[in-house]
């Protein structure tokens, strides 16, 4: 399987409100590797590496209804993945 980064900004009302916890636990069932990082201007920052068919399948979670909180857009971008990338962390 060919292997992805994937980098997405989530913006609604999505901190504070369990939502990067939530994304990790996908994350992982996924088999992914990366970070949701809470932004100063309010948004999520989800870095996710590993099968892009698993990246496209995390994509589709945070689209779609029953994410924490209020998901109002969700802008992303694909990108060769980096060496080094363990776990899947909140920051």
């Amino acid at each position: 399987m060919p292997q992805a980064r994937l980098t997405v900004t989530v913006r609604g009302s999505v901190q504070g409100v369990g939502f990067r916890w939530w994304t990790r636990a996908r994350a992982l069932e996924l088999g992914l590797t990366g970070s949701a990082t809470n932004r100063p201007d309010g948004r999520v920052e989800v870095v996710a590496q590993g099968e892009r068919e698993a990246c496209a399948g995390l994509l589709r979670l945070l689209s779609e209804p029953g994410t924490p909180g209020r998901v109002d857009q969700v802008a992303h971008w694909w990108s060769e993945p980096r060496p080094g990338s363990e776990g899947f962390v909140e920051r």
